[in-house]
């Protein structure tokens, strides 16, 4: 069984003392393959270094809406360069909107949102998105854009049944992540990923945020690491009727597919 982990933030500071224990025990567990997820100009720069380093790690390079303030024609000029020069770099993003947080001004998250679509467009990539509290924004700023870029994926889905169809409407890629195993906040899901087609869902962690919490027995630290991804795609098989082995099939080959990395290129370590 081998797994793919579209989304996992290796750059984020937690990781640095033991990333190669971090691979080897996610190896051990099935993932093959990760996303590492550039964020912002820094970010980006050390997303690309681990993919380079670690076979079986490959990334993506964008200003997640937290950093959208600090979008300018340099971080644009980095990822149209990443993208098309360093063959690790798979995908354009984490872009987006995110009105939960409100961490940069909604104008300039349009703004930062709106060029790395023209981006996406412009360079052909496949673009790795993130809405939070924005859905209706969020679909009228991809709309214009959609005929133009061939995959997108709203990663770590967590809306309702509108926001999902609608997602689907709009041929979008869905990523499904452990908040799927929160009780309190995810519960709404178990009864909506079975509605995701073969070919359109991905998995992923999004380590070091949202830890499983029904984990047992819960582990010693609450930093979510890629091992879990076998945890998360049992959970969804389960709400979604299918055998983990069938799970893990279809969505590491639409993985493979949305990324564009061949199966013989895509083993950890």
């Amino acid at each position: 069984m081998e797994l793919f982990d579209i989304g996992a933030n290796l750059t984020h500071e937690s990781f640095a003392p033991d990333i190669g224990s971090v691979l080897a025990q996610a190896k051990a567990q099935g993932v093959t393959t990760m996303m590492v997820t550039g964020a912002c100009f820094d970010s980006n720069a050390q997303a690309a270094q681990l993919a380079e380093r670690w076979p079986g790690l490959y990334s993506t390079v964008g200003t997640h809406p937290h950093h959208a303030a600090d979008f300018d024609d340099a971080t644009a000029e980095q990822i149209r360069s990443m993208y098309a020069n360093d063959a690790n770099v798979k995908a354009v993003g984490e872009a987006g909107l995110d009105y939960f947080r409100g961490i940069s001004p909604r104008p300039d998250q349009w703004r930062c949102f709106e060029q790395q679509l023209e981006i996406a467009a412009e360079l052909g990539a496949p673009l790795f998105m993130h809405c939070r509290d924005a859905h209706d924004d969020f679909v009228a700023a991809i709309r214009p854009f959609r005929d133009r870029i061939k995959h997108m994926v709203v990663h770590c889905f967590t809306g309702d049944k509108r926001a999902l169809y609608e997602c689907l409407d709009l041929d979008l890629h869905v990523g499904i992540t452990g908040w799927i195993c929160d009780e309190r906040r995810g519960h709404h899901l178990l009864s909506l990923v079975g509605d995701v087609p073969k070919g359109r869902l991905m998995i992923e962690t999004d380590s070091p945020y949202l830890l499983p919490r029904d984990i047992r027995p819960k582990p010693k630290s609450r930093r979510n690491e890629p091992k879990y991804l076998a945890h998360i795609a049992a959970a969804i098989a389960q709400a979604r009727g299918e055998s983990v082995e069938d799970l893990a099939q279809h969505t590491t080959d639409t993985a493979r597919d949305f990324f564009q990395i061949s199966p013989a290129a895509d083993q950890l370590l």
